[in-house]
């Protein structure tokens, strides 16, 4: 087999090249380390108008990956990334049709960015290169290839919900998006239901069907390592001897309207309101880091989060307790591998999610003698494979809270035995074997 070449919008910067700090980087770590590879994509930066013909690819080696990047105009940062990926394909593929806001000018440099992808990766390829191609920026990427001639192996994953055909028809050229998908030989969702959405569209728009579901999961032992390392941590302590012998609700989740904050957070109003015996006895920690703070929506989205956590702190909280403890910076990963180690109940409750790896390290985080209580949205991907978890529906607030009293005054019993059966889950699946039965399949020979 020749190299993996790995493409995505973002490539890990060169500070996360050595040492991956989460997401894709460490989801492909095995993978990468197996041989020769290359990772192509945007480098983050943007450059003027007239510089637009003179980009050339830079190209870091690090031990046996080599990563080329290239920049992106303002124009196509804007059209491409903000409006049409993050504007349109986002919140459609988390069912939010409603927030679409569709310009054709921005669809014409998406498929404009992903040519221009195309042809600066091509120069780069190998006859005998694999190409793995991620998420939803990069949908008409294979066909940008082929219609350069390339004739090489490409797999295309998609590590977001793909929505049923009824909602998909609302993206203008749905169709032509969809027809752009079979020129890869191998699709990947993280679902079944996903799966199975893509093949219908496939199939009503008279193609055959073709998408696969591969689960991805994490490095449960790398994980689990982190987090008994970050039982000694300073800050950790810190955390611990606030809690003043509290149990410690946590949930951790960047900013954005596809994770159920709001809903989550009238969850736990509804819990303190219909179980009082709790109130002052218990501590949720929130920890969401701000993205895409400069988007209209998401700056909607922390002004009604930051008026709903001050609002039930001060109806419901006490001069020595404050009932949500609400952060939007950053927690280094080996610090949130601690905190879920400390905490006795996860809040994890997206409103639809591809997978929510947050799940998985949550379980693997647990001391194994004493496993804290995981408490999932039904429409989270991973919820077809952790049914231990008390699992809710996020717009349910009664639910979630009935959930985290369930959680709270749980038996030891019940927590251990959900306990070994999530842990069975996340140790079954993996990263590593994610990667391996993608490639494995990509790999195969197809009929011409």
């Amino acid at each position: 087999m020749g190299r993996l070449v790995v493409v995505s919008n973002r490539v890990p910067s060169s500070s996360d090249r050595h040492h991956p700090a989460g997401g894709l980087a460490v989801a492909l770590q095995d993978a990468l380390r197996r041989g020769e590879s290359l990772w192509f994509g945007w480098s983050g930066k943007q450059v003027a108008e007239e510089e637009k013909h003179s980009r050339t690819v830079s190209q870091e080696q690090v031990e046996n990956v080599t990563y080329a990047t290239i920049d992106l105009t303002h124009s196509e940062f804007d059209g491409f990334y903000q409006k049409y990926s993050n504007g349109i394909l986002w919140p459609l593929c988390h069912y939010r049709a409603g927030l679409m806001d569709f310009i054709r000018r921005d669809r014409e440099i998406y498929l404009d960015v992903n040519k221009f992808y195309a042809r600066k990766l091509s120069d780069l390829l190998r006859p005998d290169d694999i190409i793995w191609v991620h998420d939803y920026h990069l949908f008409p990427f294979a066909q940008a290839l082929r219609n350069l001639g390339v004739k090489n192996k490409i797999g295309f994953f998609l590590h977001i919900p793909f929505p049923p055909w009824s909602l998909m028809k609302s993206l203008p050229s749905a169709v032509s998006l969809l027809k752009n998908m079979q020129a890869y030989d191998v699709i990947g969702l993280q679902t079944e239901d996903d799966a199975r959405n893509m093949n219908d569209g496939f199939m009503q728009c008279g193609f055959g069907p073709r998408a696969q579901a591969f689960p991805i999961g994490i490095d449960p032992d790398s994980f689990a390592r982190q987090a008994e390392a970050g039982e000694h941590d300073a800050e950790v302590h810190r955390l611990k001897a606030s809690l003043r012998g509290r149990p410690l609700v946590i949930g951790v989740d960047r900013l954005d309207y596809s994770k159920g904050l709001p809903e989550r957070f009238l969850g736990y109003e509804a819990f303190l309101k219909r179980f009082p015996e709790h109130k002052g006895k218990v501590m949720y920690l929130q920890i969401t880091p701000v993205s895409r703070g400069n988007v209209a929506d998401y700056k909607a989205l922390k002004r009604d989060l930051d008026e709903t956590a001050g609002r039930i702190n001060g109806m419901y909280g006490d001069f020595d307790w404050t009932p949500i403890r609400y952060l939007t910076q950053s927690v280094p990963r080996h610090l949130l591998a601690g905190f879920y180690r400390l905490a006795d109940a996860a809040l994890v409750t997206p409103l639809r999610d591809g997978m929510n790896l947050v799940a998985k390290e949550f379980v693997a985080a647990q001391k194994e003698h004493n496993p804290g209580s995981l408490i999932l949205s039904r429409f989270a991907g991973a919820a077809a494979e952790m049914e231990d978890a008390l699992l809710v529906n996020p717009h349910d607030p009664e639910e979630i809270s009935d959930a985290l009293h369930r959680a709270l005054i749980m038996p030891k019993a019940e927590r251990l035995a959900r306990g070994k059966k999530l842990r069975e889950s996340v140790w079954r699946v993996t990263a590593s074997s994610w990667a391996r039965d993608f490639l494995e399949e990509l790999s195969k020979d197809r009929p011409e």
